[in-house]
């Protein structure tokens, strides 16, 4: 090739970015040996396994099984959804399906799958469906046998067809036939809104879909325009995120049209984008709160992280999870797909809150955090210091309370759903959320009905217990006075009735929530649960103090 020709070449291969300097076209062309020579072994190995292996080979659910172990070394968020998982993908991104309209769940390992919650307004709910009703049959097919995504899949279907749902009421002694008409479901993200304290407005978004910002914006509109309120609070507490441009939008709802939401950086720079408000804002000087917790990530971080920087809002609650990571989907042979992270977002100030570092594992597997100690320091609009690297922190930080480990058995506990099942077939109706309150005689009830079916719960002061008793025992420390031993065996043994009296508050709490859920749905749910919210009462708090509101968005604060 002449000199002319080949200095041409290069000249148009660095116009299209495909010019590698030596080692990097050596790395490239390294990579792709060991991709095609592992891929050869893996099919080697599928084949030979297959047509060798002493007993029944289940090829699909193997490979499976391999490629879920591989993705799972990388990070959480990137997985392969194969075709019979489709639909519940989906789901989660349109919040869509066409079904019955309800929540499933299995009593225990081999029992029936019961009703847990028709959605308010569903097919189920109009039919009569209640919490506890048991599945017996779906059309013709006996399902006592089947699992949760069996039974599932069948009660889904074709919008405006029926389906006959075979059910069993407890304290009944007949099963009974129910005729619905599947419909297009439609889970309404924003799950309630209203107003606290005559005018300050309240919006609770539990998800990220492709129509999220829709609802936020009518729920926000109606609150403004037919409550005219004159603060907001948009809660994102245990919100895990969804769809990206969701976030975007409702961001750009509250700040001026082309403002920078995110950036993304991937290794491939032709796929870095930046995200700016495409829309003209609705409202750009009402003042927010936004309301975060351990468990607001993704989508929440954009929106909550994003308005911070820009000094658009003040947050409350706790630091967020701190997933600064953006996946996208890939199309792969019948009809499956790969979720896969192929970016880091960057809000406004230039930080990433990204937690856990999946790059640099633990010799065991493990991932480590972020400490504090290496973040940095970025600055809002107005020049106030945040930091990166550990999820967003709020200006405003309210302790949850720890809650024992006791209530998490408890609420998951198939004798707890029972009582109140039983609760709610003796009582109609219930006053409004507002005014309903927990019997100190309900509680009461509830601990005999625990003790009688035999309720246990995980202890880990308990098992630490054990294995220092194990260790002390082993060097010698207990052969001679044990008095203190015993002393604290004796503190730290299960006693329900001690628990439930030390916990009462919170026991009665949970079990006030879900008796509400029977009568007044998600939204009773969460009505319950911002009675006697502190992060709540603080966001409320910091909104009505206009000159506190200022000084914690300036520099001065």
């Amino acid at each position: 090739m002449q000199r002319k020709n080949i200095l041409a070449w290069i000249g148009a291969c660095f116009l299209s970015g495909l010019v590698l300097f030596p080692a990097q076209a050596q790395e490239k062309k390294d990579n792709h040996f060991e991709v095609s020579k592992n891929l050869e072994i893996f099919n080697a190995v599928v084949k030979e396994t297959e047509m060798f292996y002493v007993d029944t080979f289940d090829v699909e659910k193997s490979v499976q099984r391999g490629i879920r172990a591989m993705l799972g070394g990388l990070d959480p968020y990137t997985e392969y959804i194969p075709e019979q998982e489709m639909d519940d993908f989906k789901h989660l991104v349109t919040g869509e399906y066409a079904g019955i309209g309800s929540y499933i769940r299995q009593r225990n390992e081999r029992g029936h799958v019961m009703i847990v919650e028709p959605f308010e307004g569903s097919p189920a709910a109009e039919a009569g469906l209640k919490a506890g009703d048991l599945i017996i049959a779906i059309d013709t097919t006996e399902v006592s046998t089947f699992t949760n995504d069996k039974v599932s899949e069948l009660l889904r279907g074709v919008p405006n067809t029926k389906v006959t749902v075979t059910i069993q009421r407890p304290g009944e002694k007949k099963p009974r036939k129910v005729d619905i008409i599947r419909r297009q479901i439609q889970e309404n993200q924003v799950t309630w809104y209203g107003v606290k304290q005559d005018s300050i407005g309240y919006i609770y978004l539990k998800s990220f879909t492709d129509k999220s910002a829709q609802e936020v914006k009518e729920a926000f509109l109606d609150l403004r325009d037919n409550h005219h309120i004159k603060q907001l609070v948009l809660d994102l507490r245990n919100n895990g995120g969804g769809v990206l441009e969701s976030a975007v939008q409702i961001v750009g709802m509250f700040v001026p049209k082309g403002s920078v939401v995110l950036s993304t950086k991937s290794k491939h720079p032709q796929m870095d984008r930046t995200y700016r408000t495409s829309s003209e804002p609705i409202d750009t000087v009402m003042p927010l709160a936004v309301l975060i917790n351990g468990n607001s990530a993704s989508a929440s971080e954009i929106v909550s992280g994003s308005l911070q920087d820009m000094d658009r809002a003040v947050l409350v609650g706790q630091r967020s999870y701190g997933k600064g990571l953006v996946q996208s989907t890939r199309d792969l042979p019948y009809n499956g797909s790969l979720k896969v992270t192929i970016s880091k977002y960057y809000i406004p100030s230039g930080r990433c809150i990204q937690q856990l570092d999946y790059t640099h594992r633990r010799a065991d597997g493990s991932v480590a955090a972020i400490p504090d100690s290496l973040t940095h320091v970025f600055y809002t609009s107005n020049g106030r210091p945040v930091r990166d690297g550990g999820g967003v922190r709020p200006e405003f930080e309210v302790k949850e309370p720890k809650l024992p480990t006791m209530l998490y058995y408890l609420a998951v506990d198939t004798a707890f759903f029972d009582f109140v099942t039983n609760w709610a077939q003796q009582h109609k109706e219930i006053p409004p959320v507002e005014d309903f309150s927990v019997s100190d005689a309900d509680f009461e009830a509830l601990k005999a009905y625990e003790r009688e079916k035999g309720f246990t719960y995980d202890r880990q002061s308990e098992k630490a217990l054990k294995n220092l008793k194990e260790v002390a025992e082993f060097e010698g420390y207990l052969e001679g006075d044990t008095t203190w031993f015993k002393t604290l065996e004796a503190k730290l043994t299960p006693d329900l009735d001690r628990d439930f009296d030390r916990f009462k508050t919170e026991v009665k709490k949970l079990l006030e929530t879900e008796i509400v859920k029977r009568y007044y749905y998600q939204k009773g749910e969460l009505l319950a649960g911002l009675k006697d919210d502190d992060v709540l009462a603080k966001a409320l708090e910091v909104l009505s103090n206009p000159a506190l509101y200022r000084k914690t968005l300036t520099i001065e604060n």
